[in-house]
């Protein structure tokens, strides 16, 4: 099954685009994940210069790499950020992405009750003007208080649009949801329109998300189930190392070959 396989730039956390860029083309991959997570990682921004979007696009270009997809993570929830999550939308059509991905956000109100799946996929419904004009669907990552794929999909559910679907963190949905990811596979695959492939070492609350190989995802039944459901989502890989970092650059770009030599060998064409 033909399926788009990338790299998060958010791999290069603490790095200049250009570093991330150069190393993912260099270890044979052909898509990029751009990240533009305000306090984060902002390697593209919308307060960035046009000149200097341009530039990116230019050395995109240059590498051979698509920019399949934009991690542009805001607070859905908080209707302040709205503004912020709507400009990074403009950055990935300007861009020529088809996806962007955003975690739904601190989903509570002022009291802490937590707001009900409902009043969640309302604020996500308000969206969808916005991806109808920018050409961009949705995906909603496996995160935080919504970090399984079970309560994702009941929110999709509900937004009902096939715009808008499930982007499902492998390492998250043991990081944060604390579950079998077998079983929570089985109950949202229908729903999952987009991957983050992240490994997960150490314990389960432990921050630790290695190369490619290097931990205990189970990444083989995931592939299977994948095949089985005749779902041909994109993958986008992402390694957020451990709360140390990464030591240096070379780092990243040896775990990045390591996940590109990992998926070659099961036979996946990149």
């Amino acid at each position: 099954m033909e399926r788009i396989i990338g790299v998060n730039s958010n791999c290069y956390h603490g790095y200049a685009i250009e570093e991330a860029i150069e190393g993912i083309g260099k270890a044979g991959f052909h898509y990029i994940e751009l990240t533009a997570t305000k306090g984060w990682t902002e390697h593209v921004f919308p307060t960035m210069s046009f000149t200097y979007l341009n530039s990116v696009k230019k050395k995109l270009r240059e590498a051979k790499l698509i920019p399949f997809a934009m991690s542009g993570h805001c607070n859905l929830m908080d209707r302040d950020r709205i503004d912020d999550f709507i400009s990074n939308m403009k950055l990935a059509a300007f861009f020529g992405c088809e996806y962007i991905v955003s975690s739904i956000g601190e989903a509570h109100l002022a009291d802490k009750a937590v707001v009900s799946n409902e009043e969640v996929a309302g604020h996500v419904k308000e969206l969808i003007p916005y991806l109808k004009e920018d050409g961009l669907k949705l995906v909603l990552e496996v995160h935080g208080d919504h970090g399984t794929g079970v309560i994702l999909k009941d929110i999709v559910d509900r937004v009902d649009s096939d715009l808008v679907s499930i982007n499902y963190d492998t390492a998250n949905a043991i990081y944060y949801g604390d579950v079998e990811m077998e079983n929570d596979l089985d109950a949202c695959l229908e729903k999952i329109g987009f991957i983050h492939l992240k490994e997960k070492a150490g314990g389960k609350k432990e921050w630790n998300f290695p190369a490619l190989g290097k931990g205990y995802v189970d990444f083989a039944m995931l592939f299977q189930k994948l095949e089985q459901g005749k779902n041909p989502c994109p993958f986008s890989i992402e390694i957020e190392f451990t709360q140390a970092g990464p030591k240096d650059l070379k780092e990243i770009n040896d775990a990045v070959q390591t996940s590109y030599d990992y998926l070659k060998e099961y036979g996946f064409e990149l």
